[in-house]
């Protein structure tokens, strides 16, 4: 009776070998499913946690941030990826390949990662224009980012020459004196309070 008990231990000891292998390897899964990928332009943090780097650790791993579907995934993966902590203090340690105003070391909050999903749905072209949109205004509001961008020039005078064809008949108004149209003082006019033009060339109305 005493062997029987004894090997009835060591099978649910085993089994319990076996759950925690398997739950291991599935959480191993679930964290390689949502790598960085360094090709391909995502969104990403390398994701550490404050206990492991005060040990002289920088453990953790690079997760690419547009393969969640939520935030509250996101953390979900962070937790298992240092399930080896009772409680992790989560520490994102670099990141890649979204404005530097919304990366924090510390701490991501649900509203940054919206952000930061919204932004990585974006075309290159459309990301450079909201990242010189967030440096000549301070701001990142989608909307008022869309509702003010007037699209990409090679210069201010090269705006203010469109503008005005656009707008004006500035051949029947000037006549032959349309030539000596001063485009330069013109633009410089407009860019002091109207409009503002970022490093790439994307064009702004101040609104």
């Amino acid at each position: 009776m005493q062997d029987k008990n004894l090997f009835s231990e060591q099978e649910l000891e085993q089994e319990f070998v076996t759950v925690k292998l398997g739950e291991a390897l599935e959480a191993d899964e679930r964290i390689r499913e949502h790598g960085y990928d360094y090709t391909s332009g995502n969104p990403a943090v390398y994701c550490g946690t404050y206990r492991k780097y005060n040990e002289g650790s920088i453990d953790g791993a690079w997760l690419d941030l547009a393969s969640f579907k939520d935030y509250d995934e996101f953390i979900e993966v962070c937790r298992l990826l240092h399930r080896d902590e009772e409680d992790p203090e989560l520490m994102f340690q670099d990141y890649e390949n979204f404005p530097r105003d919304w990366y924090s070391e510390s701490c991501m909050d649900e509203e940054t990662f919206d952000k930061i999903k919204r932004y990585a749905e974006m075309d290159e072209s459309r990301q450079e224009a909201f990242d010189d949109y967030m440096d000549t205004h301070s701001d990142d509001d989608f909307d008022k980012f869309e509702e003010a961008y007037c699209g990409e020039w090679d210069s201010e005078e090269d705006f203010a020459q469109q503008l005005v064809d656009d707008c004006y008949n500035i051949d029947n108004m000037m006549g032959s004196l349309s030539s000596y149209f001063d485009y330069k003082a013109f633009a410089r006019d407009l860019f002091m309070t109207d409009y503002t033009i970022g490093e790439h060339g994307h064009v702004f109305r101040v609104l």
